[in-house]
């Protein structure tokens, strides 16, 4: 196993401040959404690394951005129509059965 470093290190804590702001903030949509986008990229970050370090291609990695690109997009289009919809994007406003 080679030693990725404090760069490979700092990325996994990231990954684990991002995965601590997603359970932790949990009042708007809109900073779930962005605590989502912050471990897609550290995790990008990570598997880049992993790939340099080791020698393989970057196909793998490039297919991951284009779905965390989509996953952006997504979350971006779910965050616009529900802010229309409800005119704010608090978790608290969200009945079980409206719809």
């Amino acid at each position: 196993m080679m030693m990725w470093g404090i760069g490979g290190f700092s990325l996994l804590v990231m990954v684990f401040c991002g995965f601590w702001a997603f359970i932790s903030n949990h009042k708007h949509l809109l900073n779930v959404l962005l605590s989502l986008e912050f471990i897609m990229l550290n995790v990008f970050g990570v598997m880049s690394v992993y790939m340099v370090s080791v020698g393989l291609e970057g196909v793998f990695v490039m297919f991951f951005l284009v779905m965390v690109a989509c996953e952006g997009a997504l979350g971006l289009s779910l965050l616009v129509s529900i802010v229309r919809s409800h005119g704010n994007d608090y978790f608290s406003s969200f009945g079980i059965l409206v719809c």
